[in-house]
């Protein structure tokens, strides 16, 4: 039997692509989605590519229906050897533009439910003493960006959480990292919660979604995104964060080496100055 690769968020972009690359890579793919009405596009790139994925529902925030499809899982296939929390959902609002249920929303889909999965995952992983747990944080996990608040919010949790988790889960064979995408080309922008008038941030807001756009405009691609997740998922080398492009990591590290601050926001204020 193929190690087993469940992975979330596969009906589109690089969660679609890196369903198809560890499956060509020979691991058998259990690729979820909330709609298996919309596995079209996931099977005609496995087709492709000469590969089957096995397809199953789910709804990531509904943390039963996880336990259940991964107990499912663990009874026909005999465990889940690697985890990629892929799926997520943006949000463009500033503080005052968001409601307390819109904040509840992304940590629902970017922390709570990869948490849960985790969770899920890790005895099974523990009592065979092998695994691997990638989850699909973003830049926006490591540099906070203006009208990101909820869901840079909920990306730098979840990396808080994998990041103390690593320590330990590793003393079992469990390896646990985060993956770091920059600008991908996909439908995430377009399925963004996002307010309906600016009002007193209007301008600003004007300012972020058109540099938002010129990032997208050149964005890396969902295919190169989805192998850079398969490389990191299988590569015999352990680390805890991963970018998905020369440009995430150059990102990033404006923020991790920004001991006091002043980079990052000297950096994010270009973003809501007008043209």
């Amino acid at each position: 039997m193929n190690d087993i690769a469940l992975i979330t968020g596969t009906s589109s972009g690089m969660g679609l692509h890196a369903a198809v690359e560890l499956a060509r890579r020979g691991l058998h793919v259990v690729a979820t989605m909330r709609d298996t009405a919309k596995a079209g596009a996931l099977r005609a790139a496995a087709g492709e590519a000469g590969v089957e994925v096995d397809v199953r529902a789910l709804d990531v925030v509904d943390h039963a229906a996880a336990a259940r499809l991964v107990a499912q899982i663990e009874a026909e296939l005999g465990g889940i050897h690697v985890l990629v929390n892929n799926a997520g959902q943006g949000s463009v609002a500033t503080a005052e533009q968001l409601t307390m249920d819109e904040v509840q929303t992304q940590l629902d889909i970017n922390y709570l439910a990869p948490v849960n999965l985790t969770k899920l995952v890790l005895p099974g992983m523990r009592e065979r003493g092998s695994g691997r747990i990638l989850t699909v944080t973003s830049v926006g996990g490591a540099v906070g960006q203006p009208f990101a608040d909820a869901y840079c919010g909920a990306k730098f949790a979840v990396e808080g959480f994998m990041q103390s988790l690593a320590v330990v889960a590793e003393r079992f064979g469990v390896g646990v990292s985060v993956m770091e995408p920059a600008a991908v080309a996909s439908a995430f922008v377009d399925n963004a919660i996002r307010p309906e008038n600016g009002g007193p941030y209007g301008s600003l807001l004007d300012a972020y979604i058109s540099r938002t756009a010129g990032a997208f405009a050149n964005a890396q691609s969902a295919e190169s995104a989805g192998a850079a997740i398969a490389d990191a998922v299988l590569s015999d080398e352990y680390r805890f964060r991963w970018q998905s492009s020369e440009g995430a990591t150059r990102f990033v590290g404006v923020s991790l080496a920004d001991t006091d601050g002043s980079g990052v926001l000297g950096f994010t204020r270009s973003w809501i100055a007008a043209g």
